[in-house]
């Protein structure tokens, strides 16, 4: 029995529609004479409701639309919704499932050939399993090297069995949902050479990487429909790419373009890939997003958002787009606390700290001391300046914090009402807007022309950050 916490996510369907003959799932299950139970579809972590049928009092319930089903693996949620079965839904879509919950290992699923495959399959490995676990157990048991022998012998040749057994599907049956499915388990190949220098240990990362998708197509939309497939692409990207924003942008591009042939393939990758990236884990991969903005959302390549979603990736975009690391930062006109007018670009530096900070933040409250004892201490004789923006309208509470906290060695900034005014009737973008200030304190740096070189930092990211790059310029000072 399939016992799991039942999650189910209500999205816009990925079916087509078509002309044909439709879909028919036909449930006959003793375990209930009432109830309603649902056909869905793994997409990425979940199951997400296709259709719904009500149960009679025969234990009948039936699944039927005029459109055809996208090919995939779908699953039974009977009522209660914490039993599941599993099935395969590919160009047979007239299926009839005899399904008992108290011994789902016997379902029988017929009017698809796609299915007896994956039938015989769970037969074959349940009884290979079951024989493996038992030499594994006896293994650990034994007590003379010649039992250990024996079992770890026994164990090679059941798994040796079961390996070729899926290698003969995808071999005899290579177009069928059962060889895709075990595609998309299968873990990539490694170079079998011991690492001793590093080029070999380059040479073995380089080898994975470039069979990590070996056996997948992105022009087979059926893998999508699987729990394979998502946790297969978030390694890959989290883990197996570098991390570096040119790498996984010309990655990125590669795959859509593999997947354009494919929409429904095409429209997950994008998708993901796009909300990986809204917010990213890593400093600098926010030029992913403003890429796949400008190059696909932008140009109407992206047609499923709705008027919301495209207005929040929108916006999104525009709040990154001015200050990508290694573009110039926008130059910031303000006042400072004696009144006078004083630009960002006034400040002379090595390198230029930037915080968006507000006196009544509990947080501020922490990190600004934090940062003026450092800065004291080790930053400013090396030529760092500070230029700190007050973010909210709070004149009074930032005077006084100032004052009793001794800050007399920044610059410090704010912008009058009037100027915020006429900022927004000349439709012009303000400081929140060019430097992405959704919290704070936020912290950039930047170096002597002003370009932007660390974002969104905490202080003693920052340190750090600094400590490397001021040690570079002494190393290496220009001519």
């Amino acid at each position: 029995m399939k016992k799991s916490l039942f999650t189910i996510l209500f999205t816009v369907s990925f079916a087509v529609v078509t002309l044909a003959q439709g879909y028919k799932v036909t449930l006959q299950t003793p375990s209930y004479q009432s109830g309603i139970a649902y056909l869905t579809y793994h997409m990425g972590k979940n199951l997400n409701i296709e259709d719904s049928a009500a149960i009679n009092n025969q234990g009948i319930a039936v699944f039927k639309n005029n459109r055809t089903l996208p090919g995939g693996i779908y699953s039974i949620v009977f009522p209660g919704k914490s039993i599941t079965a599993d099935f395969f839904i590919d160009k047979e879509q007239q299926i009839s499932i005899k399904a008992d919950t108290s011994n789902l290992k016997n379902m029988v699923v017929t009017g698809s050939k796609e299915n007896i495959l994956f039938q015989q399959y769970q037969k074959f490995v349940s009884e290979k399993g079951t024989l493996m676990q038992k030499e594994r157990m006896a293994y650990n048991a034994a007590t003379t090297k010649q039992d250990s022998t024996l079992h770890e012998e026994n164990y090679n040749k059941y798994n040796k069995e079961l390996n070729d057994y899926r290698a003969s599907i995808t071999r005899d049956h290579p177009q069928s949902m059962m060889a895709a499915l075990l595609s998309a388990m299968k873990e990539p190949p490694y170079i079998s050479k011991i690492p001793v220098t590093r080029q070999d240990s380059v040479d073995n990362y380089n080898y994975y990487k470039a069979h990590y998708w070996d056996g997948i197509t992105f022009m087979d939309e059926r893998i999508i429909r699987t729990p394979f497939f998502l946790p297969k692409l978030e390694r890959y990207y989290r883990e197996v790419m570098p991390q570096a924003a040119d790498s996984i942008i010309k990655d990125a591009d590669y795959k859509l373009l593999l997947a354009r042939t494919a929409p429904e393939m095409y429209k997950f990758l994008l998708n993901w890939l796009t909300d990986e990236y809204l917010n990213p884990k890593y400093m600098g991969q926010d030029a992913i997003f403003v890429h796949l903005f400008e190059k696909y959302h932008s140009k109407g390549l992206s047609k499923w958002l709705n008027e919301k979603q495209m207005e929040t990736i929108t916006r999104r975009a525009y709040m990154q787009m001015a200050n990508l690391i290694g573009e110039k930062a926008a130059n910031l006109e303000l006042i400072d606390s004696t009144g006078k007018p004083t630009a960002l670009y006034d400040l002379k530096a090595n390198f230029t700290i930037v915080i968006f900070w507000d006196p009544n933040c509990g947080h501020c409250k922490e990190e600004i001391p934090r940062i003026d004892s450092i800065y004291r201490a080790t930053w400013k004789k090396d030529g760092v300046k500070i230029y700190a923006v007050l973010s909210e309208n709070e004149k009074p509470a930032w005077v006084k914090y100032i004052k009793e906290h001794n800050l007399g060695d920044w610059t410090h900034v704010y912008q009058t009402k009037e100027m915020e005014k006429a900022e927004t009737e000349a439709q012009k973008p303000g400081f929140r807007q060019l430097y992405d200030v959704t919290q704070t304190p936020t912290l950039y740096l930047l170096d002597k022309e002003k370009r932007i070189i660390g974002k969104k930092l905490s202080w003693k990211q920052l340190d750090e950050f600094l400590q490397v790059k001021i040690k570079n310029n002494k190393d290496n000072p220009k001519p």
